[in-house]
């Protein structure tokens, strides 16, 4: 057993209430794997997962759903994700209670890193990259057609631009003007959100749009999707489960049985794309470990398109 350091929630809020722990690291038992974690990415759901409101008995939670890093050990009889695994070998994995120096969890979550990433951007690379594919693939969009997306050059946005162009479909996205490169970067075509949103949208796509995906979960996507895409079963969003339930369009996330079944499959397609150099994953920022509420702060409020990572020093 190792003894690892960990960021947990002693409260519910903000950075405010994250306190810096040591841990105790369990041996791998049969199909588990040890981690020594070189990035943790970070997420809007880390943020969720410690929002006020909740049952102060779930205290203190552990937080973070990514890391990347090194096998430390692995348990009996135990091949990662992706087969085979030895101590030493680059990995990135899903996992509950990232933010951490180490982790002992199911090797069914541990995948072999693809070498084209750093480990920061390792660590960011799953849960965007199955949220988009679950965006696309519940939409229906096919090669040929064109789709809106809300929030494009939020990071699941930008990995929908990536998997989109390789399926052939055309993306008109929401952005402000500051961001507008960026979705161009992705092969989108950029629109700016607010009043007129729905005349700037039927001008860049004068065809019109089969399919339109949320991000963003404003009622103005909401309203714009409804305007622009008759079969509601091809408006999807993964930010407005209530207007969505109201509405009668699609919301994808935990409460939707079929997403994670689709998102574990997705991992291995994810992980490929990203291998061949056709999926990256921008970074906005990265953080020492110790600077984890800074990091915190950054996450919940305005910051350059990208994703954000602690750093484990080696």
């Amino acid at each position: 057993m190792i003894t690892a350091r960990k960021w947990v929630a002693a409260g519910f809020g903000g950075p405010e209430v994250l306190r810096n722990v040591e841990a105790d690291v369990p041996d791998p038992g049969p199909g588990q794997v040890t981690i020594g974690v070189r990035a943790c990415g970070m997420n809007p759901a880390d943020a969720k997962h410690i929002a006020p409101g909740q049952d102060p008995r779930l205290l203190p939670l552990s937080i973070g759903y990514e890391v990347a890093g090194l096998v430390q050990a692995l348990g009996p009889d135990t091949e990662l994700a992706s087969g085979g695994g030895a101590p030493g070998d680059e990995v990135v994995a899903q996992v509950t209670g990232g933010y951490t120096t180490a982790i002992t969890t199911s090797a069914s979550g541990v995948f072999a890193k693809p070498s084209a990433l750093t480990f920061a951007e390792a660590a960011n690379l799953l849960l965007v990259g199955t949220t988009a594919a679950d965006l696309l693939h519940t939409s229906g969009a096919r090669e040929g057609e064109t789709v809106l997306l809300h929030g494009a050059a939020g990071a699941v946005g930008m990995s929908v631009l990536q998997q989109a162009r390789l399926l052939g479909v055309q993306v008109v996205g929401t952005a402000s003007p500051p961001n507008f490169d960026v979705v161009r970067r992705f092969g989108g075509i950029p629109v700016a959100y607010g009043p007129g949103l729905l005349d700037r949208v039927r001008a860049a796509a004068p065809e019109g749009v089969a399919a339109a995906l949320d991000t963003v979960g404003s009622d103005e996507a909401g309203d714009v999707s409804l305007a622009l895409v008759a079969d509601r079963a091809r408006i999807v969003t993964i930010a407005a489960a209530s207007r969505a339930n109201a509405d009668g369009y699609v919301f994808i996330g935990a409460s939707n049985p079929a997403s994670g079944p689709f998102r574990a499959r997705a991992r291995n397609r994810v992980l490929e794309l990203a291998r061949d150099g056709d999926l990256v994953v921008p970074m906005a920022q990265t953080f020492k470990f110790d600077e984890a509420p800074a990091a915190f702060a950054a996450l919940t409020g305005p910051h350059p398109p990208g994703k954000l990572a602690l750093v484990v020093e080696p």
